[in-house]
């Protein structure tokens, strides 16, 4: 008898109640997902496996749950890990203290920088630790032709991903345009994940692009912000996956869509989620008490965060507790702030009083972090030159912030002048921004203007700039932008915050620029540090680096900037800065973030 039909005997005879188990959690409330009860029992676990809910089962170990909850470990099923500033494993450790046990995440940042050898680095610092993180592979790298990548993948790249277990499938497929329009590169990669899942990225796509779309094969989309719009998604078998991020919360306005009939077509993710809001709020153990506010129900609430995205992704040894589910298991003590009082994974104890314990040290392998931590950004030489911008007459483009948002507005504004070039008007608050191009040392430094940061003085810069992640800079002088702009090249990645000849503040990034090798609380309080030198230097935007990485980003209307120039998106087109010059280069916009 092989040892795999051994170990199932064993389980079934420790089910029977003749063996004992390993582990018996003795008289907690148990929530079934499957059948909404909420009821008092054991449940027994043997070989990290859980072997039996019921009365009397007897274990080695016996842990007395009288009063608390029993529920499955929680699943986030769709995670930008980057957006974290940490790497997989250190991620990791954090969502454990809240709950979540299991997460799939789009590798779709740091595939924009460093290609397949990003997203292996992400499958490798991942492995063995007690905590699942599936991938999904990147279906937009790069996301436009408007912007330098580090790297392109197509359809014959994606295939070295297809076959690896932890690669559920294609990850949100962006380039919606291209699927409608039957873009040959676009279907070639939905072909080759045909049998696998596919998920979706299409904001406020209805009617027979909707359908277009999802003829295609792709059956999820966490982009709905309006009712009517997830409604519509929902009916034409979508998952509705409800984004409750640092970027973009969704939950107030599309919970309401919710109700008993419908309730297995949602899920909640995260999308985006910053380390400062994981130190303070938590994780999905933070929106399910948001969820519960709203008045859903708590069990309908722990669906969405355990059987339905584990039924969807097509997990099917997790999501519930149950006999034969892996022992993924988290006790709360209340169903109101679910605060996490114990975590088991795989039938092992990892968190205990909402205290991580028994979390491994990794050990690098294969693709380690060594290989690419403090790869060197490639910027070519810039001198004081790089960033003049010829006056011409007439108005200029001007982007403008809008409060709160991650849209742009445009402005055709008289702008400043020196004489001869165009110079920053801080009463106006009309700053110079640049993206300089840091893949290819190519040279290229897209620049324009910007009104909306306050800056009275200084420059700040980030090699987090989506998609591609040039690196991006705003400031009042040339000198101080260029100051900056070189500190995060030092750094090979970060933050940094400059006033005349003085660093005030930086957050290292030295893994692709994008996470950070500190502790959660390391970084925190680095963050903290350069949003509150941003303050001392004018700027009053809560989140000014987050505000500055999107201003790369040529998806989202109106006006923004990259290495190539500015980007008129509603046009799909690069325009120059001064309005009556003649347009330099049109052509469809194919992507989206």
């Amino acid at each position: 008898m092989n040892s795999s039909v051994e170990g199932l005997k064993e389980r079934i005879l420790a089910a029977r109640g003749e063996i004992a188990a390993d582990l018996v959690l003795k008289g907690g409330k148990v929530v079934n997902v499957f059948s909404g009860e909420i009821q008092e029992r054991d449940v027994a676990l043997y070989d990290g496996i859980i072997v039996g809910v019921g009365a009397e089962y007897r274990g080695k170990e016996e842990v007395d749950l009288r009063g608390k909850w029993v529920v499955p470990g929680l699943i986030d099923g769709h995670l930008h890990i980057e957006s974290s500033m940490l790497p997989p494993s250190r991620l990791a450790a954090e969502l454990l203290v809240h709950g979540t046990t299991t997460i799939v995440s789009d590798p779709h940042e740091i595939a924009n920088v460093l290609g397949l050898d990003g997203v292996r680095f992400m499958l490798q610092d991942s492995r063995s630790i007690p905590f699942d993180t599936f991938f999904m592979a990147p279906s937009c790298v790069p996301a436009t032709h408007l912007e330098t990548a580090g790297a392109t993948l197509r359809a014959s790249d994606l295939y070295a991903l297809k076959d690896d277990p932890r690669v559920l499938g294609l990850a949100e497929m962006m380039n919606f345009p291209g699927v409608i329009m039957g873009d040959n590169d676009v279907l070639e990669k939905i072909d080759l994940f045909r049998d696998k899942i596919l998920d979706g990225h299409c904001p406020l796509l209805g009617g027979h692009d909707l359908q277009a779309y999802l003829t295609a094969g792709i059956r999820s989309d966490h982009e709905s912000t309006q009712r009517r719009e997830g409604l519509e998604k929902v009916a034409n078998g979508m998952m509705l996956m409800i984004r409750e991020g640092t970027s973009a919360k969704n939950l107030e306005e599309l919970l309401p869509l919710i109700n008993e009939r419908n309730a297995r077509r949602f899920c909640i993710v995260s999308d985006d989620l910053h380390a400062e809001d994981i130190k303070r709020q938590g994780h999905l153990d933070s929106t399910l008490k948001k969820a519960v506010g709203l008045g859903l129900d708590p069990v309908a609430a722990l669906q969405l965060v355990t059987l339905n995205p584990a039924e969807y992704f097509g997990l099917r040894d997790r999501g519930a507790v149950a006999p034969g589910y892996c022992g993924d298991i988290v006790v709360f003590n209340d169903l109101e702030d679910f605060q996490v009082a114990l975590v088991y994974k795989n039938g092992r104890k990892v968190v205990d009083s909402g205290e991580l314990i028994d979390f491994p040290v990794k050990q690098d392998d294969g693709i380690s972090l060594e290989s690419i931590r403090h790869k060197p950004l490639r910027i070519a030489p810039m001198g004081p030159d790089t960033l003049r911008i010829q006056h011409m007459e007439g108005k200029a483009r001007v982007i403008e912030l809008v409060p709160g948002q991650l849209i742009t507005s445009m402005r055709l504004e008289e702008v400043k002048s020196d004489g001869r070039y165009v110079a920053t008007d801080t009463d106006l608050d009309v700053l110079k921004l640049c993206v300089v191009e840091r893949h290819q040392a190519s040279g290229r430094v897209g620049l324009g203007l910007v009104r909306g940061f306050g800056l009275r003085q200084g420059a700040i810069a980030s090699s987090v700039a989506h998609d591609s992640h040039n690196v991006i800079a705003v400031g009042v002088s040339d000198d101080e932008i260029l100051r900056a702009v070189e500190r995060v090249k030092e750094m090979g990645g970060g933050l940094a915050v400059v006033a005349g000849n003085d660093m005030l503040a930086e957050a290292p990034l030295e893994i692709a620029g994008l996470m950070s090798t500190e502790s959660l609380d390391t970084l925190v309080r680095q963050l903290q540090g350069v949003k509150e030198a941003c303050l001392r230097l004018g700027c009053n935007l809560e989140e000014p680096f987050m505000m500055l990485s999107f201003l790369a980003l040529p998806v989202i209307p109106e006006l923004k900037l990259t290495d190539r120039g500015l980007v008129d998106v509603n046009r799909f087109q690069i325009v120059p800065l001064f309005e009556e010059l003649t347009i330099t280069h049109s052509s469809p916009l194919p992507g989206g973030a």
